[in-house]
């Protein structure tokens, strides 16, 4: 057997939400980015999903084409030696002149894919309808896409329809191209219920089946779902006629997530009103099988079980994707990829995992529902100038070459869907982090410990960073696989006349961390200050603006950031500003809320703007670059700008508290005794990797 294989796709999805249109291809920027096909092959991928989806190649009538932009990029994929899974229809309704419900859909669609095949007869491998009975579902069952029925009757029209254009669409390729492979995928997962709904689940894990079975010809009077589709309005011909012309299916593609199992329940108390619904006959809740206690989801072992099983034809994982952090998605890929191996061993014919969303995806919190572009980042973050490779990406090519993962002490520690509660795990190789008393050593240490990462926080009494002999004793008795330095002085004012100090713990404690770092080629992070800047600009800085501090702590924190990277050049560095939480209670904003919310007099400079960081977003945005692997300066905030004062307000605003004993003044009213920059903001040329200021507020509200 030959050795199970890396394959990658790039999500695509064009779909019709009433009028609107979402495309992925588009919001990923890579309808305009041909050199991204070059970064899918640096992974040594061998096999890609790739769309050639019908909306945009023939958007106003079936028999006019553009082939521009598939001319360019199959023909660099030849170049590239990647053969390419190409998908015609991805969760999509057709173009605008037909739907899922038009009696002319099944022939136009087997139009087009002739029409493809003509043009790229080269190409053997197609999965014509991507997940056709979850789209169907999703379009003509629940309403959520075009056009938006919530009907049997739809359902059943809507399947049928995809099932017949495949069926139709692949006589027309393999008249081109006779060897054309059909890998059709669905997603696959398994229900339970309680005592009450084993019917419906019943029903669902016959349902889950139909498209594949449609295909293959085998729904016959004989067949569990027979009287359901006929009850919906199909006639015995139509389902004939798959008997008729059975298709040729050479891999099951197995789409599962780690929601894709799930389970009914009939107590609707225990479930908020968004999660209920029923059949008509019962009310009950469709919750994720790995959130409900006792219900034993079957996971990808018992995807791949159930399809072998079934039909005995090879299967391929053809999505693996988790919109995580970053070493929960790591960890989901690892399992799925081992998972697959341990089926191959048990004698099931496996021949690849997906590597799915290479350029990550927007919006499938909202089932693709809504534009608010909230992203999930895949192998590559491509929220800057370019497409970033993160730890994804090294895992992937990792994977592919059948090699030790880079992250092989992350990966062993479970994902959050084996842990049986968010506590730590109890032994693994730990993070240091330095300042576990600091506002932001107490936030990594309390957000490790939710992403399931091992950590060991130290205080000053614990391990003083001038120490050199401290630094050594404490790294080697850790064996800790990085470090991240929350330590150092923060005292503003008091530093100007306090200088020794601030200049001893913030620039020479951080470079002698960072030299015993590189000497055990540790990756290390550091903290640095938009204090460095001297707020000239009146446009926000980025990470090559040039520095030039006004006060001792941002000279201070200049001199770090120089002294770090000539001491390990593979450090990150990240610049940060104005720092608000839920778990601080001397923060200034939540300071200023509960003055005012006693009545009393608060006073906010009006005069100086600067970029609010919440910091969960700070710490989280932070863990992923350290686990990418990322150097160098980076700049995180949250994506927004105001006075202090100006804070306070929207504050209050969200938190209902009266501003009335709010009072704004100058900064120089204030008599402090360091220079501040009148605009210290921040923004990054590398990539925007925080939620806006707007969304952090309302969150930190909600937390409070």
């Amino acid at each position: 057997m030959l050795p199970l294989e890396m394959w990658g796709g790039v999500e695509c999805t064009v779909n019709r939400v009433h009028e609107n249109w979402h495309d992925q291809l588009r919001a990923s920027g890579h309808d305009v980015r041909i050199d991204d096909l070059a970064r899918f092959a640096q992974l040594g991928l061998r096999r890609l999903r790739y769309p050639a989806i019908w909306e945009i190649t023939a958007p106003q009538a079936p028999d006019r084409f553009d082939w521009r932009w598939l001319d360019q990029r199959l023909t660099r994929l030849q170049e590239l030696g990647i053969e390419p899974i190409l998908g015609l229809l991805h969760h999509g309704s057709g173009p605008r002149y037909t739907s899922l419900l038009d009696p002319r859909f099944p022939e136009w669609f087997a139009a087009y894919a002739s029409a493809v095949a003509s043009r790229f007869p080269w190409i053997t491998h197609y999965t014509p309808i991507n997940e056709p009975l979850t789209t169907a579902r999703f379009s003509a069952l629940y309403g959520h896409w075009y056009p938006h029925r919530c009907d049997n009757q739809s359902f059943a029209r809507a399947l049928v329809n995809q099932m017949r254009a495949t069926t139709l669409a692949m006589l027309a390729i393999r008249r081109v191209n006779s060897s054309a492979q059909l890998i059709q995928t669905d997603d696959l997962g398994r229900t339970t219920g309680t005592p009450k709904l084993i019917y419906q689940a019943d029903f669902d894990n016959e349902r889950r089946w139909l498209g594949w079975d449609l295909l293959l010809g085998t729904v016959d009077s004989r067949h569990a779902m027979w009287g359901y589709l006929r009850e919906a309005g199909i006639e015995a011909a139509e389902l004939g006629w798959f008997s008729e012309h059975p298709c040729r299916l050479d891999i099951i593609g197995v789409n599962h997530y780690v929601t894709s199992d799930r389970h009914l329940d009939d107590d609707l108390s225990r479930h908020p009103p968004e999660r209920r619904g029923g059949n008509g006959r019962d009310a009950y809740a469709d919750i994720e099988a790995i959130r409900a206690a006792g219900s034993g989801p079957a996971g990808v072992a018992g995807a791949l079980e159930d399809a072998w099983t079934r039909y005995r034809r090879p299967v391929a994982i053809t999505e693996a994707h988790l919109g995580c952090t970053r070493e929960d998605q790591l960890r989901w890929l690892h399992s799925v990829w081992s998972c697959a191996n341990k089926a191959r061993a048990a004698g099931i014919d496996v021949r690849a995992v997906t590597a799915w969303a290479l350029l990550g995806s927007f919006d499938w919190d909202s089932l693709v529902t809504r534009m608010q572009r909230h992203y999930e980042v895949g192998a590559f973050d491509v929220r800057g100038s370019a497409p970033r490779p993160t730890a994804i990406a090294h895992l992937i090519s990792d994977l592919a070459s059948h090699s030790t993962p880079r992250h092989a002490a992350l990966i062993r520690e479970p994902g959050w869907w084996e842990r049986a509660s968010r506590s730590p795990p109890i032994s693994g190789t730990p993070l240091l982090i330095t300042g576990a008393s600091g506002t932001l050593g107490r936030a990594f240490t309390r957000i490790c410990e939710v992403r399931g990462l091992c950590v060991r926080a130290y205080s000053r009494a614990e391990l003083d960073i001038c120490d050199a002999a401290s630094i050594d004793r404490v790294l080697d008795e850790s064996a800790a696989w990085a470090v991240i330095n929350t330590a150092g002085y923060v005292r503003v004012d008091d530093a100007e006349l306090d200088f020794e100090r601030c200049y001893r713990e913030n620039s020479g404690g951080a470079e002698l961390l960072a030299s015993a770092c590189a000497a055990r080629e540790l990756p290390f992070l550091t903290f640095s200050s938009d204090l460095v800047f001297d707020g000239q600009r009146q446009t926000p800085y980025v990470e090559t603006h040039d520095v030039r501090p006004l006060n001792v702590y941002g000279l201070s924190k200049a001199r770090a950031e120089r002294a770090v990277m000539q001491a390990h050049t593979g450090a990150l560095i990240i610049r940060t500003s104005s720092f608000f939480g839920p778990w601080d209670a001397h923060n200034f904003v939540t300071v200023a809320l509960r003055t005012l919310a006693r009545g009393d007099v608060f006073r906010a400079i009006d005069d100086i703007v600067v970029s609010p960081t919440y910091v969960p977003d700070l710490v989280n945005a932070a863990l992923d670059l350290l686990i990418d692997g990322e150097q160098g300066l980076w700049h995180l905030v949250n994506d927004g700008s105001l006075s202090w004062a100006e804070l306070v307000r929207r504050a209050a605003k969200l938190a209902k508290v009266s501003t009335a004993q709010l009072q704004s003044d100058s900064w120089r009213a204030f008599r402090l005794p360091a220079r501040r920059p009148s605009f210290s903001v921040l923004t990054s040329e590398r990539g925007i990797v925080m939620p806006s200021l707007e969304d952090a507020l309302a969150r930190y509200v909600a937390a409070m």
